[in-house]
């Protein structure tokens, strides 16, 4: 098993021989890897350079290590969306060729914050409709969404007989959302979120802030949307100018 040499650093051979085995099934999903030593003596590297290369899989999310307990193969992302593309959840989830479902936890028309009249150029005697969903594929959850519109885009109409807000918008309010301004924060244990989500503790969150607009660049809906991490992958097409 021990790896051949190349003009490569060693520890970029190492991953590329981790993620060739788990790839082929010799560490499948969620197993349990050896110990550094043994993995160590396995590979014919020495343990600072087995470590740097587990350190480099654990921030690509091939591997998670468990303080105390082991390291272990992550589970593959269900779900994959470019994030320049404007894709619902709901979408996601019909991709992967599951069952887009939804919780509705909460639906409550108020007053907007600072930062509500900031985003949607309201005043201070508007109402916002702030809408709280758990969104499930196959019965499973997988995200935690808060919805904010205001009160005179949605007409009083609370949208609970369609699974995408986006749609929704369209077919109910004739607002069709054409872009977003979306900011991505990677998290970890969220004492409400996690719980809800029925996260493990080493399970990360990525958190999707977006401001959407529609045709007429108006702003009408911002969500904040916690992705389980283990469940959904994001990436980007960067090109050079």
């Amino acid at each position: 098993m021990s790896i051949k040499s190349d003009n490569r650093h060693l520890y970029l051979q190492v991953i590329d021989r981790l993620k060739q085995d788990i790839e082929e099934g010799v560490y499948k999903e969620k197993e349990k890897l050896p110990s550094e030593f043994d993995l160590a003596k396995q590979l014919g590297v020495s343990r600072a350079t087995l470590r740097e290369a587990l350190r480099i899989l654990e921030e690509e999310n091939v591997i998670i290590r468990r303080h105390g307990v082991g390291t272990f193969v992550n589970a593959k992302p269900l779900f994959t969306s470019g994030i320049e593309q404007l894709n619902s959840v709901t979408d996601m989830i019909l991709h992967a060729g599951m069952t887009p479902g939804t919780i509705f936890l909460s639906s409550v028309a108020i007053g907007p914050t600072e930062e509500d009249i900031r985003r949607f150029s309201c005043s201070a005697d508007e109402e916002i409709a702030v809408i709280e969903r758990v969104r499930t594929a196959n019965g499973e959850p997988v995200v935690y969404c808060i919805d904010k519109i205001p009160v005179k885009i949605t007409a009083d109409t609370i949208f609970h007989e369609q699974e995408s807000l986006l749609n929704n918008l369209e077919a109910r309010a004739n607002r069709r959302i054409t872009y977003a301004i979306t900011e991505i924060v990677p998290l970890g244990y969220h004492e409400k979120v996690s719980p809800i989500l029925e996260c493990d503790p080493e399970t990360a969150l990525l958190v999707l802030k977006q401001m959407h607009f529609d045709e007429a660049d108006e702003p009408i809906l911002y969500s904040v949307n916690y992705f389980r991490a283990d469940k959904f992958s994001f990436h980007v097409l960067r090109k050079r100018l």
